[in-house]
Order: C-alpha cells, then structure tokens, then sequence
C-alpha cells in the first residue's frame, strides 16, 4: 500500500554558487514525485570535495537563499553547516528527525548513484529515503540501468529533468575571467555575486 504521508524533497550540494541547474531539477521533483517541498541544503564541508578552497558556508547558504526565495515550493536549509554535518546519511537522520510524519526524497544527479557504493553507509541512508536521480550530460544509460538494478528500483526514482551543463565550477570561472553569467544563475545570486566581488 502506497504512503500518504507528505513527501519532502531534499536537495543538497556545495551551491559554490546555485545556478539555474539546480532549480529545474528541484522543479521536475516536485512534479513528478508531487512533493510538498524541496530542501536545498548547502554542504558544511563536503566530503567527497576533497581540499579544495571553498566559499566560507555562511556565503553559500544565502545565495542559496536568495536563489530560492522567489519559489514558495522551496526553502533554504542551514542543518548541516548548524550542526557540522559531513555526510548525507546524517543529514537524513536529523531531517528524519526534524520532518517527522514525513516521506524523504534524496535529490541528487546520476553521477551520485554512480557514486553511492563509496558514499557513508549508503544502505542506511537508503533506508532514511528514496532516491530522486536526475540525467546529467553524458549519461551512459547501461550504467544507469545497472547502479538502478544495484540499489533496487524501490529505492531509486529517476527524474526526467532537462540536461542542462551548467556547472558551479564553470560559473566560477566565468565570474574570475570577468564573463557573464545572466541566465546561468538567478538574477538575485548574480547581483550577489558581482557587488560582493565574489569569486573574483
């Protein structure tokens, strides 16, 4: 028997900044899993990034706040930079916790599926939510097929979200060589950006 329970969606990332990508994949969930809500949660320090020089998690969480401000669908989380969260299974638990009575929707890009053997204790976290799988450029749909087939089609939900290849990294970098980014990220988070001297 299928739950009735409110779905929420989670969505989370570095957001080094969130750009448009980020958004159409949050609003393809909501549709196609008919969510009451998508979380975008902004990393503290996230594991799978190596040492890499990261924007301080204070300016990561309001320009995610400020991409997602004009959609009453989504809300900007600070739970894994309030509590110093590293790994997505905890993050789950403490939304678990936090959204009691409600259904988790993990959001993420095929290539975390690919991923996922070498995530924290992936089989825990997969008994915390469903897992949302939206394409990314490039896919190779065996391999999809296969990570799908590996953790269960109960347990993985792909979304038919466009494929668009737009990239934090890319935006970075466009921002430092002084190149625009109107329409690759929200109007608000760009105007963030180029007053703050940001990225530069």
């Amino acid at each position: 028997m299928a739950s009735t329970r409110p779905r929420l969606g989670v969505l989370g990332g570095s957001f080094d900044p969130p750009h448009l990508a980020h958004l159409a994949i949050a609003s393809e969930a909501c549709h196609a899993l008919a969510l009451e809500r998508v979380l975008f949660v902004p990393a503290a320090a996230p594991p799978h990034k190596g040492g890499e020089e990261r924007t301080p998690a204070a300016v990561r969480l309001e320009l995610t706040t400020l991409a997602v401000d004009d959609d009453l669908r989504f809300t900007a989380s600070g739970i894994e930079i309030e509590h110093g969260l590293v790994y997505t299974v905890d993050t789950l638990r403490a939304l678990d916790d936090r959204y009691s009575g409600h259904d988790l929707y993990f959001i993420a890009g095929s290539d975390s599926l690919l991923q996922l053997e070498s995530w924290h204790q992936p089989e825990e976290l997969l008994a915390l939510c469903r897992l949302a799988i939206a394409p990314r450029p490039g896919d190779q749909p065996a391999a999809i097929a296969a990570a799908v087939a590996r953790w269960g089609e109960d347990r993985v939900v792909r979304l038919d979200a466009p494929t668009l290849a737009i990239s934090s990294s890319q935006i970075r970098e466009r921002v430092a060589g002084r190149r625009p980014i109107r329409y690759l990220v929200p109007r608000r988070v760009e105007q963030s950006i180029l007053e703050s001297g940001l990225y530069r």
